[in-house]
């Protein structure tokens, strides 16, 4: 009897880009990928953080560069993937949130959100997808979403546009690309500590309220992520398209 073959989860040979990948969640994507064999590309707007992170990474042994450019910039995106070969992967992880509540929120608030969290995902993924189908490359857009593109919150009016906005447009992106082969994707996290979001944790009723909806009884961690992010770059999701793997302790289940 012939068993079937479970697919691998290596990515060795593969391209992948990570942005916003200085700290906190972009770090450990770039290193799962990394640790599965990819060769990764960090970039940030800023030198300090993504290099000591690509290094740390090159340390263990695994493949990893940095590069400085602002996603948000949508003529330097495209200046850069021009001077690039294919990208193989594609993680969408740069993102910003200003909680108030909505009465609150001015314009510039709105531009800063939406600008970087959707319009900058959105050119920074047609930037790439641009060279993958010029290079005849089957790849994977993983968009790094929230579970707030799945449920309100508040304070979070914002925020949950964006993510919300993203999960629409990473569904039309699975359609409008997967004759090409190219898969698009979302991981949605609930609440994850990190150093960036430590602060917040400080406020023990704000950090009860958030456990309260974790059925796990736990925040995330930045490891809660890393096997989502390889799984959805590697052959053992090539049916996965146009979905979103939500990695939230059972938040949005109640």
């Amino acid at each position: 009897m012939m068993l079937p073959r479970t697919p691998s989860f290596r990515l060795d040979g593969r391209r992948a880009l990570v942005t916003g990948a200085g700290r906190g969640i972009g770090v450990a994507l770039a290193a799962a990928l990394a640790d599965a064999g990819a060769d990764v590309v960090l970039v940030s707007r800023t030198v300090g953080e993504v290099e000591a992170a690509a290094e740390a990474i090159r340390a263990t042994g695994a493949h990893a560069t940095a590069a400085i450019l602002d996603v948000g910039d949508a003529a330097a995106v495209a200046a850069f993937f021009d001077g690039e070969k294919p990208f193989d992967i594609l993680v969408n992880n740069a993102g910003t949130n200003r909680p108030k509540p909505m009465q609150a929120v001015e314009p510039d608030d709105y531009d800063a959100v939406m600008g970087l969290n959707v319009r900058a995902a959105f050119f920074v993924s047609q930037a790439c997808v641009r060279r993958m189908i010029g290079g005849g490359v089957r790849g994977a857009l993983i968009h790094i979403g929230s579970q707030m593109g799945h449920v309100g919150g508040p304070n979070r009016s914002l925020y949950c546009a964006s993510k919300w906005a993203l999960e629409g447009m990473s569904k039309a992106f699975a359609l409008d690309l997967a004759t090409f082969g190219i898969r698009s994707n979302t991981i949605a996290p609930t609440f994850i500590e990190t150093p960036m979001t430590k602060p917040f944790f400080e406020d023990a009723a704000f950090r009860a309220s958030v456990l309260d909806r974790i059925k796990l009884g736990r925040l995330g961690t930045v490891e809660d992520l890393m096997g989502a992010v390889v799984y959805l770059a590697s052959d053992a999701a090539t049916l996965v398209t146009g979905t979103s793997l939500i990695v939230d302790g059972g938040w949005t289940a109640d």
